[in-house]
């Protein structure tokens, strides 16, 4: 029997982040099936983590208990969600980058108008936010209880072959292989490496 993410420690974030493609996330009358994650180490080798540093007001909820949702916003503007894993104490979480809309399709289209097809609709962690009508509200909620906003279920069927490869968007320890992914699904994100901006050299003049 295949071990749940639920009972692995912080330390086995990634095979967690693994574990939970395939699961389904549900809120506010659309349900998205995750088909790419990344895993984050708050535990002092991870300096991509926004646990790396320690606890913080901000980063809390990653200190466990498991199956909470660590959201943040970036841009000022858009909102990006983590499943909690591991042990209470020690912080590991995993974003949710992509997913397919399984249920719900007319409003995910409502709410992401301007995607070109249903396969865009939730593909990236904002878009994903966007398409299930969750915010900053849906921050330390539990996905498990069905107390919070979103309620997490597990496949309803065999996920498919898993690939790995390097983190998005992050300013350091990009090439950790830490982003997974189900092969060959068209709503995975595309990917980028992250590119440090050059610094602009002073004028001369």
């Amino acid at each position: 029997m295949t071990t749940s993410w639920q009972d692995l420690p912080a330390e086995a974030v990634d095979e967690a982040a693994r574990l939970l493609l395939g699961w389904r996330l549900t809120a506010n009358g659309v349900s998205v099936r995750l088909t790419e994650v990344e895993a984050y180490s708050g535990l002092g080798a991870d300096p991509a983590s926004h646990a790396h540093r320690g606890v913080t007001n901000r980063n809390a909820v990653m200190f466990g208990p498991a199956g909470r949702l660590y959201v943040y916003q970036i841009y000022g503007m858009h909102f990006c969600a983590n499943i909690v894993c591991g042990e209470s104490g020690k912080a590991a979480a995993v974003l949710l980058r992509a997913g397919e809309v399984v249920d719900g399709l007319a409003l995910a289209r409502q709410r992401r108008p301007a995607a070109r097809r249903d396969s865009d609709l939730a593909a990236g962690p904002a878009k994903l936010m966007q398409v299930l009508a969750l915010d900053k509200g849906a921050n330390d909620t539990s996905v498990l209880d069905g107390s919070g906003p979103a309620t997490l279920t597990p496949p309803t069927g065999p996920v498919g072959t898993i690939a790995a490869g390097p983190r998005v968007g992050v300013t350091s320890a990009h090439d950790v292989p830490w982003r997974f992914w189900i092969a060959g699904d068209p709503t995975v994100s595309v990917y980028r490496r992250h590119t440090p901006r050059a610094r602009r050299r002073p004028s001369n003049g």
